[in-house]
C-alpha cells in the first residue's frame, strides 16, 4: 500500500520564475503520426537521441550502458500506476467518469470528474464493475478537494465486501492513459505502462524515462559498476496540462507527493564523494532530487516550477522523453540543457522521425555549464 501521505497538501517548493522566456517559445509543430500510439516492441529497443554526443547521435536505447561508467547513480522514480479511471453512472443515468488523483484516508479519494452536470454533494454514483458482475462498487461526493474552487472533487468509494480503494481501482479501475493517446486500455498497456521495478502506488501517470528499462539492461548497467537508487514522485493528471498562460510567473503548479529516502541521500552524498555522475531517469526524478535539494524537505508536495536560469545543485544527466508543446516539462529540459540546444534537438528528432510522447523515444541530455 501507498505511505500514509497527509490527506491534505503540505507545499515544500514553490520555485521563483527568473527565465525571460514566454510561453510561445516552447512551442513547436509536431506531425500527429510522431505521436507513439503503442509501445516498441521491446523496452529497451526503443530509440535514444543521445546528445551528450556532437553531432546527437542516433542510438538503441540499451545502449546507454555504454555511456556510463563505474561510480555513477541512475536515480529512479519507482512510484506505480494506478489503475485510476472508474466509469459510472448518476442516479439519471447520467455517465460520469472518474480520474482518482490521490487516496486520502477513510476510503476518501481525490478525483477530477468529468460529466455533463456535476451531481448534488451527498449524491452516490454507481460505479460499473470490471466483472461485470454487481459489487456494489460507489462513489460518493463529499465536495471539492481541498479547497472549494479546486479542480479536484472529494469522494468515498465502496463496494459491498468494505474493499480499500487501491483494491477496488486494481479489480475496476482501468489504465489512465495519456489524452493523447486514442485507444482504450488493454492488456498490454497495463504491463507496459508501468517500470518494471515499479513499488509504490500512487501515480495516475506513468515516469515515462523509465519505461525504457528493462531486467537485462539493468543487470548490465549493475555489472559495469554504475550504482542504483530510487525516489518516489507521484505524477498526477497535470503533468499533461498545457501552460495556459504566456507570462510564466503567473503559472500555479499542480501539487505531487514525493519521498527521498535515507538510502538514496547517502547514495548521492557518495557518489559525490567519489567524483561520480548522478543521473536523472526523467523530469519526475529532477523535480524530487531538485525539490529535496532546494528546501532541505525529504518528504511531503512539491509544486516546484523549473525554467531556464534554474539553479540545479544535483543531477548532471538526464533521461527523458519527449514532451508536449508548452508543458512545464519543455521549460525543465530547455532549464537543464540550455534553451537552444533543446529546441534544436526537438528539430532534429523530427527530422529524424523520433517518436514523440509517453510510448515514445528517449534522449540522453547533459546539464549545461552557466
Amino acid at each position: 500500500m501507498s505511505a500514509n501521505y497527509p490527506s491534505s497538501p503540505i507545499d515544500t517548493v514553490i520555485n521563483t520564475v527568473t527565465t525571460h522566456h514566454t510561453l510561445s517559445d516552447f512551442d513547436f509543430d509536431l506531425p500527429e503520426s510522431l505521436i507513439a500510439q503503442h509501445p516498441a516492441p521491446e523496452r529497451s529497443g526503443s530509440r535514444l537521441l543521445d546528445a551528450t554526443s556532437h553531432p546527437p547521435a542516433d542510438r538503441i536505447f540499451r545502449e546507454l550502458a555504454t555511456l556510463l561508467r563505474a561510480g555513477d547513480l541512475l536515480v529512479f522514480n519507482d512510484t506505480r500506476v494506478i489503475n485510476a479511471r472508474l466509469y459510472g453512472e448518476k442516479s439519471t443515468g447520467g455517465k460520469v467518469e472518474l480520474l482518482v488523483e490521490r487516496v486520502l484516508t477513510g476510503n476518501q479519494v481525490a478525483a477530477h470528474m468529468r460529466v455533463s452536470k456535476k451531481p448534488e454533494v451527498g449524491a452516490t454514483i454507481k460505479l460499473l464493475c470490471a466483472s461485470g458482475h454487481e459489487d456494489g462498487l460507489s462513489a460518493t461526493l463529499l465536495g471539492r478537494w481541498p479547497e472549494a474552487d479546486s479542480p479536484l472533487f472529494r469522494f468515498v468509494l465502496s463496494n459491498d465486501a468494505g474493499d480499500d480503494p487501491y483494491t477496488l481501482m486494481e479489480r475496476h479501475g482501468h489504465v489512465p492513459l495519456p489524452p493523447y493517446i486514442t485507444h482504450t486500455d488493454t492488456a498490454l498497456d497495463a504491463l507496459r505502462y508501468q517500470s518494471v521495478f515499479a513499488k509504490n502506488p500512487g501515480a495516475v501517470a506513468a515516469p515515462t524515462a523509465a519505461l525504457h528499462f528493462d531486467e537485462a539492461l539493468l543487470a548490465q548497467i549493475d555489472a559495469l559498476g554504475v550504482q542504483r537508487a530510487h525516489v518516489t514522485l507521484h505524477v498526477g493528471a497535470g503533468t499533461f496540462q498545457p501552460v495556459k498562460v504566456d507570462k510564466l510567473a503567473d503559472h500555479s503548479m499542480h501539487a505531487e507527493r514525493f519521498d527521498v529516502p535515507d538510502s538514496t541521500q547517502q547514495a548521492i552524498a557518495q557518489c559525490q564523494a567519489r567524483g561520480g555522475r548522478i543521473l536523472a531517469v526523467g523530469t519526475t526524478t529532477v523535480r524530487t532530487l531538485e525539490s529535496w535539494a532546494h528546501s532541505g524537505v525529504a518528504r511531503g508536495d512539491t509544486r516546484i516550477f523549473i525554467t531556464p536560469g534554474f539553479d540545479f545543485k544535483l543531477v548532471d544527466l538526464l533521461i527523458t522523453n519527449f514532451h508536449l508543446p508548452k508543458s512545464s516539462l519543455m521549460m525543465l529540459v530547455s532549464a537543464f540543457a540550455g534553451y537552444d540546444t533543446v529546441m534544436a534537438l526537438y528539430k532534429t528528432a523530427i527530422e529524424r522521425q523520433y517518436r514523440f510522447f509517453s510510448y515514445g523515444d528517449a534522449m540522453l541530455l547533459a546539464r549545461a555549464s552557466h
